[in-house]
């Protein structure tokens, strides 16, 4: 069975915890805080692998975790870093949030590795929490918890050019002629089970990617038959190539089944409907007297309307190169570009969003500092990389939406003025 969808769930490495503790020594009955950092939490990382075309390993094993940071110990020992954990996936698999479908990512283009979700930083040991008023702290931050997350993963077959049409109107035919695949043929319906793909190659050009979208029925959309689950497969299609039975050797109306296809596919999605279409009127090596069949029909109607309908027997190969060069040219005014979904979920913000953990804003008179503390702001610190310019306009954001930096000025603070979180000091300056 073709694997293209997947359900799975992904968890982070939890940070280690900072450790407390303090030097002994001979000679040094009072030694100073030596407490090491805990380790990183493994990071939950997708990377493209060519040699894939499914999901089946997703089918099989559903639950993923990176490792956790190890605790921090005695003598500023740091704890080990948790092992991050690498998720193979074929090329075209967009990653989305499963709750409410919005893509995370898409597998495609430049997309060949992305880290998902980032363990949690380790915690500092008490060494770092010293001043000249407190020379011996009892605290050790906590390590940032692991960030889990359900996704969805839908493997959407990077093709240029998608072959439509009912059963057994030669579709794997024509893509076996055309291109190095190897699709199962015969005369009977749903001979495809699984999409094809194969590149055709045509002197003089680029060439391009086919595939042969399998199942299409009228209700497809609605879900009845075997097209629903493969149309996601033609929405990276910026041509498609509509076959039919010219000769009616399935006893059907060519111009209605056109029709059929075309109203499944605007009513999956109305963008694949609008896309540049071209007809291949098949099976002209049945039609005993041409200038009396449906193929005058089929033109009269449709080329009209702008579509190019070009006769073809994918059995002879009459008529298939002047389709192919006609559908290269089409590609070449559209440009050669992966189409690539554009991400609508960032787990790095939905995530902290969700939380309704709260905040305390406090000014503390005797070191002149203001002090901001709580979960939320705790997590967020541990996720961030402050050294980073972007990590650190991120958390600039974060402060302002969360309504930190409102909270700060009802306090009266000014430029210059120190803040200080977990460990962190910084300067206010507005």
């Amino acid at each position: 069975m073709f694997a293209d969808r997947a359900k799975i769930n992904v968890r982070s490495g939890k940070g280690g915890d900072g450790h407390v503790s303090f030097r002994h020594e001979k000679y040094v009955p009072a030694g100073g805080p030596d407490g090491g950092d805990g380790g990183r939490g493994g990071d939950v990382i997708f990377v493209v692998d060519e040699g894939l075309n499914t999901l089946i390993d997703f089918r099989n094993v559903r639950k993923y975790k990176a490792g956790d940071g190890e605790p921090g110990g005695k003598k500023n020992c740091r704890g080990k870093d948790g092992k991050d954990i690498t998720l193979k996936v074929p090329p075209g698999t967009v990653i989305k949030e499963a709750g409410s479908g919005q893509v995370i990512v898409d597998m495609s283009g430049d997309n060949k590795r992305i880290v998902l979700l980032k363990g949690g930083r380790g915690g500092s040991g008490n060494q770092h929490y010293a001043t000249s008023t407190m020379q011996a702290p009892m605290y050790a931050q906590p390590g940032r918890p692991a960030r889990e997350l359900e996704l969805l993963l839908e493997l959407k077959v990077i093709a240029d050019v998608g072959l439509v049409g009912l059963p057994n109107v030669g579709k794997s035919t024509l893509l076996a002629r055309v291109t190095n695949a190897k699709p199962k043929i015969a005369n009977y319906h749903f001979t495809t089970l699984n999409p094809n793909l194969g590149v055709v190659d045509l002197d003089g050009t680029k060439g391009f990617v086919i595939a042969d979208i399998p199942g299409l029925i009228e209700g497809a959309s609605e879900g009845v038959g075997l097209g629903y689950e493969f149309l996601r497969h033609i929405e990276r299609t910026k041509v498609i190539i509509h076959i039919v039975d010219a000769a009616g050797t399935e006893g059907r109306d060519p111009i209605e089944d056109i029709y059929t296809i075309n109203r499944e596919l605007d009513a999956y999605n109305p963008d694949i409907a609008k896309r540049p279409q071209v007809i291949a009127a098949n099976k002209i090596d049945a039609i005993y007297d041409r200038e009396d069949s449906a193929l005058n029909a089929i033109k009269a109607e449709f080329e009209p309307k702008e579509i190019p309908v070009y006769p073809i027997s994918a059995v002879s190969g009459e008529g298939v190169r002047e389709l192919l060069y006609h559908v290269n040219d089409m590609l070449e005014g559209l440009g050669q570009e992966t189409t690539v979904f554009e991400p609508e979920y960032n787990p790095e913000t939905e995530l902290l969003r969700d939380s309704d953990e709260g905040y305390t804003v406090e000014y503390d008179s005797d070191r002149e500092e203001y002090v901001v503390e709580g979960p939320k702001v705790e997590k967020m610190l541990g996720y961030t990389n402050l050294d980073s310019e972007k990590g650190f306009n991120f958390f600039q954001g974060f402060l302002k939406s969360s309504g930190i930096l409102e909270q700060l000025e009802k306090l009266g603070i000014e430029d210059g003025d120190t803040v200080r979180m977990y460990g962190h000091s910084f300067d206010y300056y507005k």
